[in-house]
């Protein structure tokens, strides 16, 4: 059924937007057949675009346990940054005033197994939803 509405969402874009609305269209369904969605919060009026800092990261989960979430990345000093969540079934945590760049992150089960692993570019307020899919 998902593919269904996924393959819709991609001739209907196709034949509406351009190219580059396609290419997002693209990988918004990757994103939602991997069972990790990202929503981005709206951008405050009060805050430049040319900061260096994301105001909030927040990560929810929809799995029927505790997860661990982990991010590694580097400021641009060269700076390692390293947040770690606990995040307990169907719970919300944010990681606060985060330096924009590109993150790898890591989601571990309490059986200590690898739920899910990658890298995503963190340039504003973002909202990410573990689920099982």
């Amino acid at each position: 059924m998902k593919t269904r509405i996924i393959i819709f969402l991609l001739i209907f874009s196709s034949s509406v937007y351009s190219q580059s609305d396609f290419d997002k269209t693209l990988k918004a369904g990757e994103v939602l057949v991997n069972g990790l969605s990202f929503f981005k919060n709206g951008k405050s009026e009060t805050k430049s675009s040319d900061s260096k800092i994301v105001e909030s990261v927040c990560i929810k989960n929809k799995l029927t346990e505790k997860i661990t979430f982990s991010l590694t990345g580097k400021d641009e000093e060269g700076n390692v940054q390293k947040k770690e969540l606990v995040i307990q079934k169907d719970g919300k945590e944010c990681v606060f005033e985060l330096s924009k760049g590109i993150y790898t992150y890591e989601i571990v089960l309490p059986n200590k197994e690898i739920f899910k692993k990658g890298e995503y570019k963190f340039n504003e307020e973002i909202t990410i939803t573990v689920k099982n899919e």
